[in-house]
């Protein structure tokens, strides 16, 4: 079915449908961009990334030419071999002091099946080796994670409905104000162990060494 065209609001910000899938359609070339940059600069072909990322050397190829939405874990899996901070691909970093990040600029990341997305609320560069990230998951919305780059750390605090965080075989269940800090350089998974969304703030701090 074609998408269905809709003014701008009034407010500058895209609204959804058309707005939506213009900020879609950037964030895949900012990713394309991204991610041809930081390969080349390491110079790793994309059968040596797929090898480290474990991404297939075609979706590799089809992200670089932004010719597909990456989902959300398809692109860590990338930003762990690249041994980068998740950030980097998202876009390149801000000149001066002062850094606002504006909401619809940032169009949200989905998982495959889409009840759960991922928006970052931290500026590129605001704070080096530190991300900030809102998530939400709707009812049986899951998230299942890839260790992540050695002396990774995640911080979670749940704003609404009810999560369960399992680190390795360790399941931990939060409620509203309940906040939790564990190390992500081991598989570790999010789901929403309520009726209706959950909402999260997850800060990741990311090794010297690691990033």
């Amino acid at each position: 079915m074609a998408p269905r065209t809709r003014s701008p609001a009034p407010s500058g910000r895209p609204t959804a449908g058309g707005g939506d899938e213009l900020g879609a359609a950037e964030l895949a070339r900012s990713v394309a961009d991204s991610v041809r940059k930081l390969r080349r600069e390491r110079s790793l072909s994309l059968d040596q990334l797929a090898a480290k990322s474990g991404v297939s050397r075609a979706a590799l190829s089809q992200i670089e030419g932004a010719r597909t939405n990456p989902t959300l874990g398809v692109l860590w899996k990338i930003a762990v071999g690249l041994s980068v901070p998740f950030q980097l691909l998202l876009g390149s970093e801000p000149a001066g002091k002062t850094r606002v990040l504006r909401a619809a600029d940032v169009p949200p990341l989905r998982s495959t099946d889409g009840r759960m997305e991922s928006r970052l609320l931290s500026p590129a560069g605001s704070n080096v080796g530190i991300e900030v990230y809102e998530l939400r998951f709707q009812p049986k919305g899951i998230l299942k994670s890839d260790a992540h780059a050695p002396g990774t750390t995640e911080t979670v605090l749940v704003l609404t409905g009810a999560l369960r965080i399992t680190v390795e075989d360790a399941e931990h269940d939060l409620v509203p104000g309940d906040s939790i800090f564990f190390h992500a350089d081991a598989a570790h998974g999010y789901a929403n162990q309520s009726s209706h969304e959950t909402r999260c703030i997850d800060i990741i701090a990311y090794s010297r060494t690691g990033a």
